[in-house]
């Protein structure tokens, strides 16, 4: 029996998926629910599992676009599985083309040919390209005024590359997204960032007499990220406008905080969402942040783990950064940015002392959140982080953290 196997439905509104990768090859016997491929979508890499035993017939080729519900491959279940390695496939000869060049008519050409008027060469200078990378239409091929003025710089094509390595490669259709997304903010919203600076000092602290007790009990690390997502809850509570959204000309805005945490995969940014920060613990946050970095990691993460967020955490503190302005991650309106983490000199009681200090940015929508609002909530934030056990513990830190 030949089973044909078929794109499912990696989540809602997906309706096309790209063949990132075949892990099997042509002919190969496969086992049911092994791991047949990977395939990208606009949101994320997922596997596709085999759906029976059998030997596999690819339909579709790396690279290529195919829509939700048509047939990738094809499984032979009736095929018998081969005992001990894979027996070895038949190779077929086959027979050597050669291809009879083609031969080439020379132009007619004559002193005007490449050459570009007075016009068409100052026009050209000033785009910075040369007359030999146009063709010219003017009579023998001369290159005229309008076709400097259509000229277009090569974007991303390199010259005198001779006898140097030059590599080009296919962008995922994830990486597309990304990118249609990310300058689609950019045009779209009325982008601006804030920025304060916190003194990091009651969270080393904390961190510092209590981060053994909370792994022993709990499992996991008492890491910063609970502290930010527990401030930022608290700052959404404070400003609602920060965790709103623009749709055409309403504004929605939202009573639960589903914090979207940006984390670095195999195949690049992911954005999985902490649902319902607001009713987490630290030991909550933490266990859930640990989850969804692990099947990020590991390419595990699902479409609707990544989805419906309404504020997203970022931080480039951990590659080094010490400043940035994030761009807003859609539809959302605000996100948060997390920097490293120096010790520099500030001035507290008029004395001048050195404190872990890290600077914090927040990019907001214009539109819907004003001056007052962004600038509150980074406040806010700051307030939090330099005195969590008044605003975030309720002055019982073994409460808060469960010990």
């Amino acid at each position: 029996m030949i089973l044909e196997m078929k794109v499912p439905s990696p989540g809602e509104s997906i309706t096309e998926v790209e063949i990132a990768e075949w892990l099997v090859q042509e002919g190969d016997y496969v086992e049911k629910d092994q791991a047949i491929a990977e395939v990208d979508s606009d949101k994320a890499t997922l596997e596709l599992p085999a759906e029976a035993s059998g030997t596999i017939s690819l339909k579709a080729e790396v690279g290529d676009a195919v829509d939700v519900g048509a047939v990738v491959c094809l499984i032979d279940t009736s095929a018998a599985k081969p005992e001990g390695d894979a027996a070895p496939k038949a190779t077929v000869a086959t027979p050597e083309v050669v291809a009879t060049p083609k031969v080439e008519t020379p132009a007619n050409t004559t002193y005007a040919t490449g050459s570009a008027s007075p016009a068409a060469k100052k026009i050209l200078s000033e785009k910075g390209i040369e007359a030999t990378a146009i063709a010219g239409t003017g009579k023998d091929g001369r290159i005229t005024k309008e076709d400097a003025v259509k000229a277009v710089p090569a974007m991303g094509e390199q010259t005198n590359v001779e006898g140097r390595g030059v590599s080009r490669s296919k962008l995922s259709m994830l990486r597309r997204k990304v990118a249609e997304r990310l300058v689609a903010v950019k045009n779209e919203t009325a982008m601006l960032t804030t920025f304060n600076e916190v003194d990091m000092s009651p969270i080393f602290e904390l961190r510092k007499q209590y981060k053994e007790t909370f792994k022993e009990k709990h499992g996991v690390g008492l890491g910063f990220m609970s502290f930010f997502t527990l401030a930022v809850v608290r700052a959404l509570k404070l400003f609602p406008s920060v965790n709103s959204m623009i749709d055409g000309k309403e504004m929605i805005s939202y009573d639960f905080c589903d914090i979207s945490i940006a984390v670095s995969g195999p195949k690049g940014l992911m954005v999985p969402v902490i649902r319902n920060a607001e009713d987490l613990s630290f030991r909550g946050v933490e266990s859930e942040v640990k989850r969804l970095a692990i099947l990020a990691r590991d390419g595990q993460i699902t479409v609707d783990e990544m989805t419906g967020g309404t504020f997203t955490i970022t931080n480039g503190g951990v590659f080094g950064s010490m400043l940035s302005t994030p761009i807003i991650n859609p539809p959302q309106s605000a996100i948060l940015g997390m920097h490293n983490i120096v010790e520099r000199p500030v001035a507290i009681n008029g004395e001048v002392v050195i404190r872990p200090i890290m600077y914090v940015a927040l990019s907001y929508d214009h539109r819907i959140i004003d001056g007052r609002e962004s600038v509150g909530f980074l406040v806010a934030v700051k307030e939090a982080l330099e005195n969590p056990q008044e605003f975030l513990m309720d002055a019982d830190v073994k409460k808060a953290l469960e010990l």
